[in-house]
């Protein structure tokens, strides 16, 4: 906690002696605006509750995430729990018209996320810190420390939005979590009648050799944040590219279609040529509706991997992986309870399937396996939009690459888990 003050403090201070010129527009005092309000990705970075500091040129912001779980996996436990999962705290400025600046810092320690080499305890970090500057509506540049934009969850995260303590398996060990790289990009929108069309194009950094080189033994993308030195260099020397386009609807919801991929692997050292290239590809696709009459929420998003591999590896490395998963949010009572104007009840439901080995055995042509499948039904409640407890149960399934369910972290996995989420 110390360290979060100290980078807060000089980051504000930062911000007071380098920005002359502010948009008050542009970043506004904390309002209680619906934050659980799904909208595109690439907007919901800005649309969070910041806080002005008086005359400082800077707003800030952030979440917290706290659980309780009683969870286990073919009758063995861990027992009762508690878990402080994440601090985040993001700090915005207006430089001048047009030209806004953001960042996000956070402390991680999250069990069910990612599981990296690196990963064996917390996490603090710098998450996000980028520049937007807006020359029209079809076109914003945005430079720095970005989370790519592919398919919704990567970029619209954050844990006050939503009904489950756990994030998505296939958002958090098929894709890397909150998956950042240095880079470039350009985005826009546009308005025609009720409909909305948006595009995003990036340039960075990207993976290296450890998605298919890792302690777990098998193709797995996010292995390669373990790597931090793809914050300063390339590990191919070439861009990796992320697309998306987004068509949306006032009624009928938003539909978006990504795409991430480039090369990964060292194919060459110092100008001489070692390897062959080979390429990482993402597709990915996301839709999110709320139903005009029932206030339904729907959150859906499938991704699929296509990763090249060398000749000679085992048939547990994949080549192709794929997952995804659907929330639906039912609303039970809207309304005051108490001294909250706009409190609410929710039933929630989240389906989830992911597969880590989408490939057939070259010599039996048999199937392989390697899966994970949960159901997580959930009860939530908000005071206010900006805050959630939650209390869910899971029911989760895991097979090995042959279909056996009995091993190390396979079987049926039960448990419950209450949490409480907040943006302060």
């Amino acid at each position: 906690m110390k360290t979060i003050v100290q980078i807060s403090f000089i980051l504000l201070l930062s911000s007071q002696y380098s920005f002359s010129q502010v948009d008050s527009s542009l970043l506004k005092p904390k309002t209680n605006a619906d934050t659980t309000k799904k909208k595109p990705a690439r907007d919901v970075l800005f649309d969070r509750p910041f806080l002005k500091l008086g005359k400082l040129p800077v707003s800030i912001g952030g979440y917290f995430e706290a659980n309780y779980q009683y969870v286990g996996t073919s009758g063995i436990t861990l027992g009762h729990q508690f878990q402080f999962r994440r601090f985040s705290l993001f700090t915005a400025s207006s430089i001048a018209p047009h030209i806004k600046f953001l960042s996000e810092i956070e402390y991680e320690n999250d069990p069910m996320g990612e599981a990296t080499e690196a990963k064996n305890g917390s996490e603090f970090g710098l998450e996000y810190a980028a520049i937007d500057i807006e020359f029209n509506q079809m076109l914003t540049l945005r430079g720095g420390l970005i989370l790519n934009p592919i398919g919704a969850f990567n970029q619209n995260h954050d844990g006050p939005k939503y009904e489950f303590t756990d994030r998505p398996i296939a958002m958090t060990q098929l894709l890397p979590d909150t998956w950042n790289n240095p880079g470039f990009g350009i985005y826009g929108k546009q308005f025609k009648n009720q409909w909305m069309f948006g595009y995003e194009l990036y340039l960075t950094g990207g993976f290296d050799d450890s998605i298919i080189d890792n302690s777990l033994g098998k193709t797995y993308l996010p292995g390669a944040k373990s790597n931090l030195s793809r914050l300063s260099a390339s590990a191919s020397g070439q861009p990796l590219v992320t697309a998306k386009l987004s068509l949306a609807r006032e009624v009928g919801g938003e539909l978006g279609i990504s795409y991430m991929g480039g090369v990964y692997n060292t194919w060459q050292v110092e100008g001489a040529v070692v390897d062959d290239k080979r390429n990482v590809r993402v597709f990915d696709i996301n839709y999110s509706n709320t139903l005009p009459k029932t206030k339904t929420n729907i959150i859906f998003e499938w991704a699929w991997v296509l990763v090249d591999l060398p000749p000679n590896y085992t048939p547990q490395y994949a080549h192709k992986q794929y997952g995804g998963f659907i929330d639906i949010v039912q609303p039970i009572y809207r309304g005051r309870l108490f001294d909250w104007k706009d409190a609410s009840l929710n039933f929630a439901l989240r389906s989830e399937y992911v597969t880590w080995n989408a490939d057939k055995f070259t010599s039996t042509g048999l199937r392989q396996y390697n899966d994970t499948k949960s159901l997580m039904p959930a009860i939530s409640f908000r005071p206010s939009s900006q805050t959630v407890l939650r209390i869910n149960y899971r029911f989760q399934t895991t097979r090995d690459i042959t279909g056996n369910t009995i091993g190390a972290n396979l079987g049926t996995t039960k448990g419950i888990s209450f949490g409480i989420s907040s943006y302060f």
